[in-house]
């Protein structure tokens, strides 16, 4: 009977060939593709589907975004260089892999990861701690760079030689891309390193201003969504401030209006801005002042600006904060 591997595949370059050579090597293989909720761009989820396609393997998509937020909040390793968990995100990803393994029947974990590749969580100590802490231990491999590692439960079992797993190693992507042209790999998001959120110098700004003020374990899954979109301003210490950019940011701020105050422009195209906290009065002028600093209204007269929360709507009329406003770089969050 055929051995069998969990395979995770996020749709990258890497986890398709580790997939790929897993299969190449005679294994049955099972993919699973995890849902953060933390992904930078569209189509992962479809690419990691289309690669699974392309394969011949089933494709298991498991969300594991409340585990997520909780390592999010709490990482026990520690975070990158923004507000990336990257160890913890690991072991979590091979933890879960690890169950599936279990459900499936299967004998052991495939991972993408390429030994000296991320400068957080795939140097050697690393790697080894990921093995350790997800609970998969031996069973873990990584094909890639197999040669270079530990031998593992498959290699001790007999079922490959050491020569059969790969020797890459480093942050260059040369030898994959030409193994990936070689064995007829298309269906892959191109390497960019910068596929999470939480690697990107605003969100990171703007999650570590929202753990100050709301509480790390206060922060909803709704909140943490919100910091992807439109300009986010602190105005004062509980009071912050988000404005649109576009049609598109306008309307998913709409959505996320329920216990906020909205702002919008009934005689002028202007943006949705949403106020966050219990402004004061003043306050909330400024933030209409802010608001419809990005509106067309004419800067030097006052526009009407409509604050509503719920069954409370006040009807505004003020002069649009300057663009050159000294302010408004200080209160700008990230960008």
């Amino acid at each position: 009977m055929a051995k069998k591997a969990v395979a995770l595949l996020s749709g990258g370059l890497d986890s398709a060939l580790a997939c790929a050579l897993t299969l190449r090597l005679g294994f049955d293989v099972v993919g699973v593709n995890l849902a953060t909720g933390f992904c930078v761009g569209e189509g992962r989820c479809d690419t990691a589907l289309a690669l699974a396609q392309r394969l011949g393997i089933p494709l298991r998509l498991l969300d594991v975004g409340e585990e997520f937020l909780a390592v999010v909040r709490d990482p026990k390793f520690g975070y990158g260089s923004g507000m990336n968990p990257c160890l913890d995100c690991r072991i979590l990803m091979v933890r879960t892999a690890g169950r599936v393994m279990e459900e499936e029947g299967a004998d052991f974990v495939v991972t993408g990861e390429v030994l000296g590749q991320r400068p957080m969580s795939q140097h050697r100590r690393a790697l080894d701690l990921v093995a350790r802490e997800s609970g998969v231990g031996d069973r873990l491999v990584r094909p890639l760079s197999g040669r270079l590692l530990p031998a593992t439960s498959p290699e001790r079992e007999g079922w490959v030689r050491r020569e059969d797993w790969l020797d890459i190693q480093g942050r260059s992507r040369k030898r994959q891309l030409a193994l990936a042209r070689d064995w007829g790999l298309t269906e892959f998001v191109q390497p960019s390193g910068g596929c999470c959120l939480l690697l990107t110098r605003t969100y990171a700004v703007r999650l570590r201003d929202a753990f100050a003020v709301r509480g790390r374990d206060n922060l909803t899954r709704e909140e943490f969504a919100l910091l992807r979109f439109g300009r986010h301003f602190r105005v004062s210490p509980t009071v912050k401030v988000i404005v649109g950019r576009n049609e598109r940011e306008n309307a998913v701020l709409a959505g996320f209006a329920p216990g906020r105050w909205v702002l919008s422009f009934p005689r002028v195209p202007g943006p949705v801005a949403l106020v966050e906290g219990e402004p004061t009065d003043a306050e909330l002028g400024l933030a209409a002042r802010l608001a419809a600093r990005y509106s067309d209204a004419r800067p030097d007269e006052p526009v009407a600006v409509r604050a509503s929360r719920g069954d409370e709507v006040r009807d505004l009329s003020l002069v649009p904060l300057a663009a050159d406003d000294p302010r408004i770089p200080l209160w700008k969050l990230g960008e």
